[in-house]
C-alpha cells in the first residue's frame, strides 16, 4: 500500500487491484477461522467416518498423486490390503 501511495498515486487500476487482493485475503482468513484453521471444510464429521470405517461401510487408505501429472494420475492404496489389490 505504501509503495503504491508513494510511487504510483495516480495509477487507479493498481490501487483497485491491491484493494481487491486485500479483501480476498481477509475473506479467506475469516473462512479459515470459521473452519478452525482447516483449509477445506470436512464433508463428514470425524465420528461418522470412524464409525463407518469400523463397520466396513468406508475404507481407509492413502491417496497418492503423480506430481508430474496430478490432473491425470492418482491412486488410493488401501490399508491392510496388499499392493496387488490397489485401485
Amino acid at each position: 500500500q505504501n509503495y503504491l501511495d508513494n510511487f504510483w498515486p495516480d495509477l487507479k487500476a493498481a490501487h483497485e487491484l491491491f484493494d481487491s487482493i486485500v479483501q480476498a485475503r481477509r475473506e479467506r482468513e475469516s473462512e479459515s477461522q470459521e473452519n478452525h484453521g482447516k483449509e477445506y471444510p470436512e464433508h463428514l464429521p470425524v465420528e461418522v467416518l470412524e464409525a463407518g470405517i469400523k463397520s466396513g461401510r468406508y475404507l481407509q487408505g492413502t491417496l497418492n498423486v503423480n506430481k508430474h501429472r496430478a490432473q491425470l494420475e492418482a491412486f488410493v492404496r488401501l490399508q491392510g490390503i496388499g499392493s496387488k489389490d490397489t485401485g
